[in-house]
């Protein structure tokens, strides 16, 4: 897992096509924004866990916990 420090407005770009920034940050809680293509499913992880199996190939790929522990 890449981890990065991102401060309030800033950016991460991915494969030229996915942009995430930092909206803002309040206490323990950061809110993003995602830029992507359309054809681009985006889910919060613990909605993309209830999505059947059968429509999503990438979930035998991921790691138990995608989310981050401090």
């Amino acid at each position: 897992m890449l981890v990065l420090n991102r401060k309030n407005h800033k950016a991460i770009i991915i494969n030229e096509e996915i942009i995430v920034r930092v909206i803002s940050i309040r206490g323990d809680s950061v809110r993003i924004g995602l830029v992507a293509p359309k054809r681009i499913e985006i889910h919060r992880e613990e909605i993309y866990r209830r999505i059947p199996k059968d429509k999503k190939p990438l979930l035998s790929s991921l790691p138990g916990d995608v989310g981050c522990t401090s």
